[in-house]
C-alpha cells in the first residue's frame, strides 16, 4: 500500500539514488567463464608467435606489428562502444563480437602473409573492442554493491584465460602448425552460446530497472571538484601506461625471451609463459576484494610500485631466478587493473561503459604501440636490452601517492 506521505517522501529522493541489489554470483561467473573463452582466443595470437616467426621468417618488429593491428582496432573502438552502449545498451552485441572473433581467428589460422596476419589479427581485435565495454558494465549491474569483487571475478577469467593460451597452443599449435589455430574457433562458439545466455539476462535485468525507474545517469563526483577528478583520472591513465607497456614485454616477447638467453625449445618457452600469466590470472582475483576492503588506492600503490624490487632483479637472474621472478612480478601486478578500473568508475558516476572503454581502449592501445616499438628496438638491439629497459616502469607507481582518498558514504 502506498500513502500520501509516502509517495511525497519517494519524490524527493533524486532519480540517482544508488539502489544496492544483490550479487548475482551465477551471472558473474558466466561473465567470467565468457572472458575466459574470449581471452584464450586473444592470447593464442602472441602464443604462436615462435612459431610464424620460423615457418614464415618473421622479425621481431613484423612480429610487432601484428600485435599493433590486434591491439590498435580494440583500443580505437572501446572508447567508442563504451560510449554508446551507456546512452543505448546492447545486450546481444558480445555474442555479436564473439562471432567476429571466430571469423579472425579461421582467416588467422590460414594466413601465409604478414599483411593477412595483421589483418585477421585487426578482426579478432575488434570482436575484443565489443566484449570488453558492455561485459565490464554488466558485471557492475550483477554486482550488488561488490564492484570490486565483481570487477576481479571477472577479470580473472580473462587473465586465466590468457594463460591457457600459451599452454593450449604448445600442446597443439606448436607440434602441428598453424592451420590447427582454426579449432579454437570451437572455444568461440561456445562463448556464442555462452554470451546469448547473458545477453537474455541482460535485457530482462534492464527491462526491470526501467519499469522500476532506476537510471544511472553521468554525474559529478559527491565531493570531488571537477579539477580533481581530471586530476586523478590522468595519474590511472600514467599508471596504466607503467603496467601495460612493461606488461606487453612479457605477453610479445617472453617465450622469444626465454629461448635467446637460456636455450630453451618453443614449447619449454610457452610453458614459462603459462607460469607468468596463471600467476597474472591469481593476482587478478586478489585486486577487487582487497579494494573493497583496505581502499583501492593502497592496493593501486602496492601493485605497481610493489614489482619494482623483482623486476629489477629479473634481467640478472638465471633460468629457474627468471621464471620465480616473473611469477611473482605476474601476481602483483595484475592486482592493480581491477582496483584502477572500479577507482575510476567511482570517480565517474553513471558512466561504466565509458569507464571501462576508456580505460581497457587506452590499455589495448598502449600495447599496440609499446609492441611494436619493443620489437623494432629488439631487433636493432637485443631482447635483453628491451627487459633491462621495462625493469624501471613499475617505478611510476610511485605517482598513485596523488590520488585522492575515495570515502564510501554509509548509508
Amino acid at each position: 500500500m502506498s500513502s500520501p506521505a509516502a509517495s511525497a517522501l519517494s519524490s524527493e529522493l533524486p532519480p540517482s539514488t544508488p539502489v544496492v541489489e544483490k550479487t548475482a554470483l551465477k551471472v558473474l561467473l558466466a561473465i567470467s567463464v565468457a572472458h575466459m573463452l574470449n581471452d584464450i582466443i586473444q592470447s593464442l595470437i602472441p602464443a604462436t608467435y615462435v612459431l610464424l616467426q620460423g615457418s614464415l621468417k618473421l622479425d621481431y618488429f613484423d612480429i610487432g606489428l601484428i600485435t599493433f593491428a590486434f591491439q590498435l582496432t580494440a583500443s580505437l573502438l572501446q572508447p567508442v562502444v563504451g560510449l554508446y552502449t551507456d546512452r543505448k545498451p546492447k545486450p546481444y552485441s558480445l555474442a555479436i563480437g564473439m562471432g567476429l572473433t571466430l571469423v579472425g581467428l579461421l582467416c588467422f589460422s590460414q594466413a601465409r602473409s604478414l599483411v593477412t596476419l595483421m589483418a585477421s589479427a585487426a578482426l579478432v581485435g575488434t570482436g575484443s573492442s565489443i566484449f570488453h565495454p558492455e561485459a565490464s558494465r554488466m558485471a557492475h549491474m550483477a554486482a550488488g554493491g561488490r564492484h570490486g569483487f565483481a570487477q576481479s571475478l571477472f577479470q580473472v577469467g580473462g587473465n586465466f584465460g590468457t594463460s591457457l593460451g600459451p599452454l593450449l597452443a604448445s600442446a597443439l599449435v606448436i607440434p602441428y602448425g598453424q592451420g590447427n589455430i582454426a579449432w579454437f574457433s570451437l572455444i568461440a562458439l561456445a562463448g556464442i552460446i555462452v554470451l546469448t545466455r547473458i545477453g537474455t539476462w541482460y535485457h530482462a535485468k534492464l527491462a526491470t530497472r526501467a519499469a522500476k525507474g532506476i537510471v544511472s545517469k553521468p554525474q559529478r563526483h559527491a565531493y570531488l571538484s571537477r579539477r580533481q577528478v581530471a586530476s586523478a583520472i590522468g595519474v590511472l591513465v600514467a599508471l596504466v601506461l607503467s603496467k601495460y607497456v612493461y606488461l606487453v614485454s612479457f605477453t610479445s616477447y617472453y617465450p622469444m625471451y626465454m629461448k635467446t638467453k637460456f636455450g630453451l625449445s618453443d614449447q619449454q618457452a610457452l610453458q614459462a609463459s603459462f607460469a607468468f600469466l596463471f600467476a597474472v590470472a591469481a593476482g587478478t582475483f586478489a585486486g577487487g576484494p582487497l579494494g573493497d576492503r583496505f581502499g583501492r588506492k593502497v592496493v593501486i600503490w602496492f601493485s605497481i610500485l610493489g614489482v619494482a624490487p623483482f623486476a629489477l632483479a629479473l634481467p640478472h637472474a638465471g633460468m629457474v631466478g627468471t621464471i620465480v621472478l616473473t611469477v611473482f612480478i605476474g601476481a602483483i601486478l595484475a592486482s592493480a587493473f581491477s582496483a584502477i578500473l572500479v577507482f575510476a568508475q567511482e570517480l565517474l558516476p553513471g558512466r561504466v561503459g565509458a569507464v571501462a572503454g576508456l580505460f581497457f581502449g587506452f590499455a589495448f592501445g598502449i600495447s599496440a604501440i609499446a609492441a611494436a616499438v619493443l620489437g623494432y628496438w629488439a631487433d636493432r638491439t637485443s631482447l635483453e636490452q628491451v627487459f633491462q629497459f621495462c625493469a624501471y616502469l613499475p617505478l611510476m607507481g610511485i605517482i598513485a601517492a596523488f590520488l585522492p582518498k575515495l570515502e564510501q558514504r554509509k548509508v
